[in-house]
């Protein structure tokens, strides 16, 4: 395995998990990584892109994003709420006023970001 294979694979490896951590951890964001590892494990691993991309959680964002650089309308709800409850569940047990007012700041801005991603009709 060269080098550059060989790095990939590592990265796609350390995306996918830091993808699975950021489910349920309302700062680590999941998509980002999942997207980093598909991009890692095309230039790395055959068989992991391949797993990947045909993943029951994953395969459909993964697809649409790759065909249309756009998500569902469903999934995109589902980010929203997801991350509303996350963030405001860590925003009411943190003990500390600046880490709220982070928490608070990071979400406005993850809801910018998912606002700006295009959508695409979910399949009836």
């Amino acid at each position: 395995m060269g080098v550059t294979r060989g790095f990939f694979l590592v990265a796609g490896l350390l995306s996918l998990f830091l993808g699975m951590i950021g489910i349920v951890l309302p700062l680590l964001p999941t998509v980002p990584f999942i997207l980093l590892a598909a991009y890692c494990f095309a230039r790395s691993s055959q068989r992991l892109h391949h797993w990947l991309m045909t993943h029951p959680w994953f395969s459909d964002a993964l697809l649409n994003w790759q065909e249309n650089k756009a998500i569902r309308k469903g999934l995109k709800r589902k980010a929203y709420l997801v991350s509303l409850l996350s963030f405001s569940v860590s925003i009411f047990f943190a003990p500390i006023l600046w880490v709220k007012i982070f928490l608070f700041f990071t979400a406005i801005c993850l809801f910018c970001y998912l606002k700006s991603v295009p959508e695409i009709e979910d399949e009836t």
